[in-house]
């Protein structure tokens, strides 16, 4: 199934959501399976988004009308790309630098390979950074670290919760006391357990809970 998703910048009626509806329909993708936001591609509440990646299943392709309306930054559009990959979902671009993406097609298939290579990258890049900066800080005295506020329980309900339609995903963070890049950590758009949460589940009950 063909899924949109379509974004401007402002929600004051000065930009149309008009030309990336019908560029979406003349795509193919149906009006019902049309997701929009109005709303700047730097915030993080975007319902729209929200909504349209947790109804992806595996086997359908998000349909953009160009990349820069999908991630709100290079990191985001990675992480979100390589998360599509993961769950067998594909991704077609219609216009813009990013019009070559059609995972549909066989050379397309390859875009995913490089954005999930760029992803691992910039897991090696962050994991550097932070065992850099705990040696850091025990070489002053300091024992390190964030500490997470995840828990097994919060993990269930959060899976819960994303496995529902109606979930509004900052009222679910409000409710948690989590951000949103935490969630997103332990649980998929569609509700689905990832690593982190699997191994929270499998510590024992009496384990402190870790903050982040």
């Amino acid at each position: 199934m063909l899924v949109g998703y379509a974004r401007v910048s402002k929600a004051d009626g000065s930009q149309s959501l008009d030309l990336q509806r019908d560029a979406l329909l003349d795509a193919a993708v149906s009006n019902k399976h049309i997701y929009e936001d109005l709303a700047s591609g730097k915030k993080d509440d975007r319902p729209g988004l929200d909504a349209c990646l947790k109804a992806l299943r595996a086997g359908d392709t998000l349909v953009v009308w160009k990349l820069d309306r999908l991630g709100r930054s290079l990191t985001h559009l990675v992480n979100l790309i390589d998360d599509l990959h993961k769950r067998k979902v594909g991704l077609k671009v219609l216009t813009g630098q990013g019009a070559s993406i059609d995972t549909t097609t066989a050379s397309g298939k390859l875009v995913f390979g490089i954005f999930a290579a760029l992803s691992e990258f910039e897991r090696e890049l962050i994991s550097e950074r932070t065992k850099a900066g705990l040696a850091s800080a025990r070489a002053r005295g300091r024992r390190g670290g964030r500490r997470h506020t995840m828990t097994a329980a919060k993990v269930h309900l959060a899976a819960a919760a994303m496995g529902k339609s109606d979930t509004v995903v900052s009222d679910l963070c409000h409710e948690l006391g989590i951000t949103r890049q935490t969630l997103y950590r332990y649980v998929s758009p569609s509700g689905a357990l990832r690593p982190d949460a699997k191994k929270l589940l499998k510590k024992p009950r009496n384990a402190r809970p870790r903050q982040d």
